[in-house]
């Protein structure tokens, strides 16, 4: 999904999540800032989708669940709100909780022309600030490839690229899966309009 930024005045995160509540369209919250959240592409959509398809029967069996763009995850130190693509907890409180996910263990961007820099950046960046996230996964929406930064020891991250033909694999969640299913009927072809 794609954040723009609103000319909203600043809230606090109590003012937002009752605003939130009463919003037609999502918005994140960074710092007292709003951001609106917009759709997505086709292949956006299919990817996460394809994820979803992929992971559930793998996560059912752990006790853990994937949760799509609708969901908000809480970044409790600073009180900032985000609605990643796709996110995965095995926390039990997450599994009961109905209005946010605190305790993510995998989140996951489809990235996007305009999303990308954000993504890579910035949300990246408040991301690393929940202690229970493992894993970060960059998924591109115009050629297969996945990213995946894994947390180490202290402040380091390791990083793997995927391309087409080869498994990715979520180690915190010990999940495997080959690239292609990721992708499958996704359309890399642009539309073109006839006048």
């Amino acid at each position: 999904m794609i954040a723009q930024p609103q000319d909203y005045h600043k809230m606090t995160p109590e003012e937002y999540l009752e605003w939130e509540a009463k919003q037609e369209f999502r918005h994140e919250y960074i710092d007292g800032e709003i951001l609106a959240m917009t759709g997505g592409s086709i292949p956006h959509n299919n990817i996460a989708i394809n994820f979803c398809i992929a992971l559930v029967p793998h996560l059912r069996q752990r006790g853990c669940q994937v949760n799509t763009s609708d969901v908000k995850v809480r970044e409790s130190k600073n009180s900032r709100y985000f609605y990643p693509d796709l996110v995965i907890t095995c926390n039990a409180d997450d599994l009961k909780s109905r209005d946010f996910i605190e305790h993510p263990t995998i989140i996951i961007e489809i990235l996007s022309p305009s999303t990308e820099k954000y993504d890579r950046g910035e949300k990246f960046k408040y991301y690393r600030q929940i202690p229970s996230l493992q894993e970060y996964v960059l998924v591109d929406s115009k050629s297969i490839s996945v990213e995946i930064y894994q947390r180490g020891e202290g402040k380091i991250w390791h990083y793997c690229a995927y391309t087409e033909g080869e498994s990715i694999t979520l180690s915190s969640i010990e999940f495997t899966s080959a690239i292609e299913v990721l992708y499958e009927g996704v359309n890399f072809e642009t539309d073109t309009v006839e006048q």
